[in-house]
């Protein structure tokens, strides 16, 4: 591969595979013998590493059977014109990063092209939908996988899969400043700090901030104060205001990696969507609980194809409910109320803490950083093409 320059497709289509993708295209370089072009669909974070965007990731980022349904058409115009693109640029490896849906599509239009095909953050196949791995077996050569015991469901069916880790692993979660942040934001170290996080979607959004509002509503009937805090991402920034304008506390809401986990060293508690910020939380030492809905018309679907007890990871990986999940129908003010009532306890903090820990040595804490392990691998995979 030495002396050669290589082209690498990269399609990314949430502010999670953004981060992913770009932490990858910065290993990628930094380990590479050779130039390297980067190309694809990707965010904020990838185009600052060199990405070329083909066209904004955001059009991307809808969820569930209702959400998909409107912007059905325009998805599919985005499918055609990405696969064109790949042919154009005839690139060495296509990496498609999360965003099954779309991605799928175009990989299922390229089986004949020259091109290496991986894809990035295996699917939860042990989750729902198993037969899902017949699919990736037919469209993909190599599969990336974030969790230690997911290799095995992808090998079964002949698919190379390789662990690399979590890659929230190395976001930087835990290396927040607290103290600073209360400075910054005029807070005393007593005061209570609440991190709110109602998702990285607009239909997510909509959902829940009419919830978490309540929620403080009821805290501050219980006679609470606090001071209440939304990082936010791209995707739902503009509108993200409208939806809690109504709530009965002012809302700070912040831009950037930096803020967000200042914000969570210096919080007493958090509410948050599932998720990658789970993961981000639980590295944090933040007591969480994780709340969530979806559109009452998938609720039902989304019941009979899931297979495992719990949503966030933490839980699955321990096999038990240490972070506590309100979804669906549980997803009450109500419940979430009492629930972080708990939470601002002391004892019970460091319950959740401990319980956590031992999920995030499961995880690889303190291991090689997983977006190094999949660059190594990507490079293999140029060097023996």
């Amino acid at each position: 591969m030495s002396g050669q320059c290589r082209k690498i497709f990269l399609i990314a289509g949430e502010p999670s595979g953004d981060h992913l993708g770009a932490k990858l295209i910065e290993k990628i370089r930094d380990q590479a013998p050779c130039e390297v072009k980067f190309i694809g669909i990707g965010g904020p974070k990838m185009e600052a590493e060199g990405l070329l965007s083909k066209f904004p990731m955001h059009e991307l980022s809808v969820m569930g059977i209702v959400e998909v349904l409107p912007h059905l058409p325009h998805i599919l115009s985005r499918v055609r014109q990405t696969v064109t693109s790949i042919i154009s640029e005839d690139p060495d490896i296509l990496i498609t990063i999360d965003s099954p849906g779309f991605s799928n599509q175009v990989v299922a239009r390229l089986r004949d092209h020259r091109a290496i095909k991986v894809h990035y953050v295996a699917p939860t196949v042990w989750a729902w939908r198993p037969w899902r791995v017949h699919k990736y077996k037919k469209n993909y050569d190599v599969v990336l996988a974030l969790l230690p015991f997911e290799p095995s469901f992808f090998e079964k069916v002949g698919l190379p899969c390789h662990f690399v880790g979590h890659p929230v692993l190395e976001y930087g979660a835990d290396k927040g400043n607290g103290i600073l942040f209360r400075e910054r934001h005029g807070i005393s170290a007593k005061a209570i700090v609440l991190c709110i996080l109602p998702g990285s979607r607009q239909g997510e959004v909509r959902r829940l901030a009419p919830i978490f509002g309540n929620v403080l509503n009821i805290l501050l009937k219980r006679g609470y104060s606090f001071h209440v805090f939304i990082p936010t991402v791209e995707t739902v920034a503009e509108t993200l205001p409208d939806f809690v304008r109504d709530w009965p506390v002012t809302v700070t809401i912040l831009k950037g990696s930096k803020e967000k986990y200042d914000l969570m060293a210096a919080s007493n508690a958090a509410i948050a969507a599932s998720g990658t910020v789970s993961l981000e939380l639980a590295l944090a030492k933040v007591p969480t609980i994780i709340a969530y809905k979806v559109a009452p018309i998938s609720a039902p679907i989304l019941r009979l194809m899931i297979k495992v007890k719990f949503a966030n990871l933490i839980n699955i990986i321990l096999n038990k409910e240490v972070v506590p999940e309100r979804l669906q129908h549980f997803c009450k003010p109500a419940i979430i109320a009492d629930d972080l009532e708990r939470l601002l306890d002391d004892n019970e903090k460091e319950k959740q803490i401990n319980g956590v820990a031992h999920a995030l040595k499961k995880l690889g804490v303190g291991g090689k950083p997983p977006s190094a392990r999949a660059a190594q691998i990507i490079l293999k995979l140029l060097a023996d093409k």
